[in-house]
């Protein structure tokens, strides 16, 4: 008689990985899910700020995301299905950080509203450019309908770049997933 082998459990269960109308692959939602479903957290390798700074990233595809305790993950390297979540200036998910039962920053992606079987499943990059890099080198593609037309972080009130209010708290860095 042969033994059954267990079948190994996806980390994002509720997440499929397919073409992007928007851009390369992106998360679609396998069921129907209510506003803040957990869709899995953001894995991968770590990296210190010094270190993401040693590294020539050469504008290559990458899968960055930069935690508010300059620790960055790499999704590339031991990630899941979480990294292809695309940019949308009108988000459907978010990125929230928590720390986990060892005191480690984990990142979690949930969904802001209820989502369809099948929606592509988006999070609102933010991205900040601390070269100066002006906007149009992040250009946006999502077709919201109050696109940004850039996947930089909104301007607030004041003239500034920084987060809009309801933004998500934590945000890629500006080497993430750029193609363009």
């Amino acid at each position: 008689m042969k033994s059954r082998q267990k079948q190994p459990t996806s980390s994002t269960p509720f997440i499929r990985v397919g073409p992007s109308g928007i851009h390369g692959l992106g998360a679609f939602a396998t069921r129907d899910l209510p506003a803040e479903a957990f869709l899995g957290l953001y894995e991968g390798r770590r990296y210190t700020k010094e270190e993401i700074a040693a590294r020539a990233w050469d504008d290559q595809l990458t899968y960055l995301f930069t935690l508010s305790n300059n620790e960055t993950i790499d999704g590339a390297k031991g990630g899941n299905g979480t990294r292809h979540l695309n940019h949308a200036c009108e988000p459907n998910c978010e990125a929230v950080e928590e720390y986990d039962e060892a005191g480690e920053m984990v990142l979690k992606f949930q969904t802001l509203v209820p989502v369809n079987a099948g929606d592509e499943l988006f999070i609102d990059y933010s991205l900040t450019a601390d070269d100066g890099s002006p906007p149009s080198k992040y250009p946006c593609h999502c077709g919201s309908p109050n696109c940004r037309g850039t996947m930089l972080a909104p301007v607030d009130d004041t003239g500034e770049k920084g987060v809009a209010t309801d933004a998500a708290p934590a945000k890629p860095s500006p080497f993430s997933d750029l193609p363009w």
